[in-house]
């Protein structure tokens, strides 16, 4: 059973990640967080396999979240989760230590990205021409 945190500050997006992410036998929501800074805490507290993160959290945004929970497990795969997906967000997100990010919006990616970081790779979705 592979264990993931979530942290958003949008209650009504965790429970929509968690029902994802519980629609597949295999994995399990241990906790939820509703910033930067409370999912550090919750990392330290429940020791997940994942982390996924959004981006735009008060307090402690994701990638500065990432940049701690890298500090301090260095091999805790992480993928970020945001409405705000560029090529920025991308590249900051790779130099932040997170092994992937993904739209919102594409929920088919966010499962393809649990499974890849669950498999000890990286999944970064393309970045859409506008």
């Amino acid at each position: 059973m592979t264990r993931i945190l979530i942290a958003d500050d949008n209650e009504f997006v965790r429970r929509a990640l968690k029902a994802l992410i519980e629609s597949h036998k295999e994995w399990n929501v241990v906790g939820e967080a509703k910033d930067g800074q409370d999912a550090i805490e919750r990392v330290r507290e429940l020791h997940p396999d994942i982390v996924v993160l959004d981006l735009a959290m008060p307090r402690m945004n994701g990638l500065e979240a990432a940049r701690e929970l890298a500090k301090i497990e260095p091999e805790l795969p992480v993928l970020l989760c945001t409405v705000q997906f560029s090529s920025y967000v991308v590249e900051e997100a790779r130099k932040s230590g997170v092994r992937g990010a993904v739209p919102k919006a594409e929920a088919g990616q966010i499962t393809q990205a649990l499974t890849a970081l669950i498999d000890h790779h990286t999944f970064y979705s393309q970045v859409r021409a506008s």
